[in-house]
């Protein structure tokens, strides 16, 4: 059950639904966010209060299917009385023993950072951009001592030299982690092409098997009948490439099963307020058996900064979620201990559209 003073002082607009998915309740900040009144919106169901530029009913019923969480990042949500704002969204199972799911809503703005009253998240966003601007400069005097630390080494004793390769290993490392704050801000605009999703695939499943993933058992489960997709093919392997690494290190060096699964899915469409919108039927998942996301940060593993892992950057997942929305595409997961699924969502290529090379 929740805590009466902790649920009205949340800043998060958030919602309680029933096992049939309606509105049980919502928070102060809710009733703010959608103009309207808990008694107006007590017993409705969800969908009939708020309006999503996705259907998620098929992804609702998943993960009420697997008790697990669901986080879908950038969509536009509105209600019956205010028109759609950006969002991230997170739906949560309520506890052992109950049927009922939790909403959280986090508005966007139009930049894609989160709005004021969500000020440690925000942070992260807006740190990207001081890090990018630095990231140059930092190089430069690396570069220095990792030269000076280099000339110092020829004429130090065993010991010494010891610490002068320490340095220069230090140094490198450090220009690594710059190396990937500088392409997070400088991804190149996609260059959309009709792409074969099982050749892009096969790629990445050759790579990882050959490198990161060889302890790792991939399994396929492909539609053969898929259309060629609209996208980048590059850039979707890279994603390809960072979502499969993730779940081999997840697992750790006992290894695991890691599954390619693709399918068609007619219901998702993506609307957006400027425009008409445009259907992602196709879909690939990426799922492994390793332990799950850590709860705590579950639910933000897309934004920067943010990782579960020791060492880790946190730039991959917010430079694949990137990627994935300059392409007009959708990324979400869904994760619990044993079963992780991330989603990438493609459109379908037009039939004048060139193929890719």
């Amino acid at each position: 059950m929740k805590d009466g003073v902790l649920w009205s002082a949340m800043p998060t607009p958030a919602l309680i639904l029933d096992a049939g998915d309606r509105v049980e309740d919502i928070n102060p900040a809710a009733e703010g966010f959608l103009n309207a009144s808990v008694r107006s919106v007590r017993g409705r169901h969800v969908w009939d209060v708020l309006s999503i530029d996705a259907p998620l009913d098929e992804a609702f019923e998943r993960a009420r299917g697997h008790d697990t969480p669901l986080f879908v990042s950038d969509v536009d949500l509105g209600s019956g009385t205010r028109s759609p704002v950006r969002c991230n969204l997170s739906v949560s199972p309520m506890g052992a023993g109950q049927a009922g799911r939790l909403i959280m809503i986090t508005p966007l703005d139009a930049s894609g950072r989160i709005t004021q009253g969500h000020s440690s998240r925000a942070s992260a966003k807006s740190a990207i951009g001081m890090a990018e601007m630095l990231a140059h400069e930092i190089k430069n005097p690396l570069a220095g001592i990792t030269g000076a630390a280099q000339l110092m080494s020829m004429n130090l004793g065993a010991e010494d030299h010891e610490l002068a390769d320490l340095i220069v290993s230090e140094c490198r490392r450090i220009v690594a982690l710059l190396d990937q704050v500088e392409q997070f801000g400088n991804v190149q605009p996609p260059q959309l092409r009709c792409v074969n999703l099982h050749d892009t695939l096969d790629r990445a499943k050759r790579s990882a098997e050959l490198g990161f993933a060889a302890h790792m058992t991939i399994l396929e489960d492909y539609d053969p009948s898929l259309p060629q997709a609209r996208a980048d093919r590059d850039q979707l392997l890279q994603v390809i490439l960072n979502l499969l690494k993730n779940a081999a290190e997840a697992a750790g060096r006992d290894g695991g099963a890691i599954t390619l699964r693709t399918y068609y899915e007619h219901a998702l469409r993506v609307r957006h307020k400027d425009g008409p919108g445009h259907a992602l039927p196709l879909q690939i998942e990426i799922e492994d058996n390793g332990p799950g996301l850590p709860p705590e940060i579950a639910g933000d593993v897309f934004d920067p900064f943010v990782s579960g892992r020791e060492n880790g950057t946190g730039l991959g997942l917010a430079l694949a979620a990137k990627i994935i929305a300059d392409q007009e595409g959708w990324i979400s997961v869904t994760s619990v201990p044993g079963r992780t699924v991330f989603r990438v969502s493609l459109p379908v290529a037009p039939a004048h559209m060139k193929e890719d090379d």
